[in-house]
């Protein structure tokens, strides 16, 4: 299958089309000249994507990194016949920096996000960004990481001390996670949506026709679509949850569900 034919049997739209494209160029640079590429860093939506993309073009060697465990933006590294995912260095294709600043100044992910970017820096170009009470880690591309040093002076109204970090010394924020228990009389996304947002099933059918609700990172407006074990449930404004486990009956013949709903 070649390029064009690739873009349109996975690319929904045009932005898609184009992301894809800039990836399929990375491929192609590694199976040309035989070394390690990557693109920039990926949104979760963006990720699904370019796996939906890879698995039609015939899972070529790749590999998805964001500094550590659980991150949510990640780059796609693509590796070559000699190299191994095992022997594949992250700090080549990663940087960190840790921007400190005094206790009880109310920074918050935007404030910093809005920083970075008034910098003329291209979102592609960051990855997750990890605020905690008194510092934030930033990742960011290698090339990026000397430009924030230098040019990163505050956020918000509140001055910053920046310098690198190792990827081994990030300090992720605790994850918030809630336990759903219920029971569902069918794995459709509409009453699975419904018990881990605390809908009704007919609202969350509304949200989904909406255009408001994603499966696995992507829309589905088909309140029937069969949800299975494993799945990300996303939806506007109400956040994610993550199908934990499904299968097995109550006593009434309902199936039994367990999702854990980040906070």
């Amino acid at each position: 299958m070649n390029k064009a034919d690739l873009l349109d049997k996975t690319a929904r739209d045009g932005a898609e089309r184009l992301l894809l494209a800039r990836v399929l160029d990375k491929l192609e640079h590694t199976q040309r000249r035989n070394i390690p590429t990557n693109t920039g860093f990926l949104s979760p939506a963006e990720q699904a994507a370019v796996e939906g993309l890879l698995r039609t073009a015939g899972a070529p060697e790749h590999l998805f990194l964001g500094g550590y465990p659980g991150a949510e933006r990640a780059v796609c590294v693509f590796l070559p016949q000699w190299q191994s995912k095992e022997d594949f260095e992250a700090d080549s294709v990663l940087s960190a920096l840790r921007c400190t600043f005094p206790e009880d100044t109310g920074l918050t992910h935007r404030d910093f996000l809005g920083a970075i970017l008034g910098l003329g820096v291209t979102r592609e170009k960051v990855g997750d960004l990890l605020v905690g009470p008194r510092s934030c880690d930033i990742l960011v591309l290698p090339a990026l990481a000397d430009y924030l040093l230098l040019h990163l002076e505050g956020a918000g109204r509140v001055k910053l001390t920046c310098a690198p970090l190792a990827l081994a010394d990030l300090a992720p924020p605790p994850v918030k996670k809630k336990e759903i228990r219920d029971t569902v009389a069918t794995l459709r996304l509409d009453a699975v949506a419904a018990a881990g947002f605390s809908l009704s099933r007919s609202k969350a059918a509304g949200a989904i026709s909406a255009g408001k609700v994603q499966l696995n990172y992507r829309e589905c407006v088909k309140p029937d679509h069969t949800v299975a074990q494993g799945d990300v449930i996303s939806c506007r404004g109400l956040g994610k949850c993550v199908v934990a486990q499904a299968g097995g009956q109550s006593k009434k013949g309902r199936i039994l569900i367990t999702l854990e709903r980040f906070c």
